[in-house]
């Protein structure tokens, strides 16, 4: 199944960064994990990869290569990726174009394993 999402400039930004600074190749991409749950009705995880592994899908978007696996797939079908920054919450917000509204808003951002960020 070919998955038809976008992903705004903030969010791209966000994933570069992720894989910029997890010391991994810069050949590594960003895996995404959505998932039902969450008091916003998605909950989101994300890492740094070398490689998609098996099941993933790998999307490129602007040379960033994006992993999902099949239930992210589904789940972010007609949805656009943005990533949100407000004083008290930052995360993933999924939004419908065709309804202009937030699916949902995941501020699992903090759960960055800060040993995966690497130096240099």
């Amino acid at each position: 199944m070919l998955t038809k999402f976008s992903v705004t400039a903030a969010a791209e930004k966000f994933m570069r960064r992720v894989v910029r600074f997890s010391g991994l190749p810069s050949s590594a991409g960003f895996r995404l994990l959505v998932r039902t749950g969450g008091c916003s009705g998605y909950d989101a995880e994300f890492s740094a990869e070398v490689e998609a592994r098996t099941g993933d899908e790998t999307i490129e978007v602007h040379g960033l290569r994006i992993f999902l696996p099949a239930e992210s797939r589904v789940l972010l079908d007609g949805l656009k990726i943005d990533f949100i920054e407000t004083p008290d919450r930052s995360g993933f917000a999924f939004i419908k174009d065709d309804q202009r509204s937030v699916v949902a808003v995941s501020a699992d951002v903090a759960r960055i394993d800060v040993s995966a960020i690497g130096r240099g």
